[in-house]
């Protein structure tokens, strides 16, 4: 939670800074003559993935997000369920904080679709963690 607080309290700019240089970066990998492509060019491949790469990453911190909580409920005598559905509801409510506080930050703004795209990470998470739970315990 302290590192997406952490995330979220960074000026638009610094957000898209590092949004950026994580696209280029996928691009240096992924595309052989990457290097080679003009800066207009290079603009152009970070602009199409600029948004995809954001909420990928709303979803992904969730998800991690999500099992951390589910481990730290989850024990041997309750249904896991019970404890998945307490989990996605905390990292929902935490989402919902995260928008919020972003509201404060310049250049930030609160979303609820990034609340869905969060809670969406989350159950992601949770439910992986379920299936391999359920999974050892059989």
């Amino acid at each position: 939670m302290t590192i997406i607080f952490l995330f979220s309290a960074r000026v638009a700019e610094q957000s898209t800074e590092d949004s950026n240089a994580v696209i280029d970066a996928i691009g240096t990998i992924v595309i052989q003559d990457y290097e080679e492509y003009t800066a207009e060019e290079k603009s152009m491949f970070v602009s199409k993935l600029e948004l995809p790469i954001r909420k990928l990453a709303h979803g992904m911190e969730y998800l991690i997000l999500g099992i951390l909580i589910l481990g730290c409920l989850v024990d041997e005598k309750h249904n896991i369920f019970m404890y998945g559905g307490i989990s996605l509801g905390l990292s929902a409510c935490y989402a919902m904080t995260d928008e919020f506080h972003q509201l404060f930050v310049e250049g930030r703004s609160g979303r609820m679709s990034d609340v869905l795209i969060d809670s969406a990470g989350a159950m992601t998470g949770i439910l992986l963690a379920i299936l391999i739970v359920k999974k050892y315990r059989k």
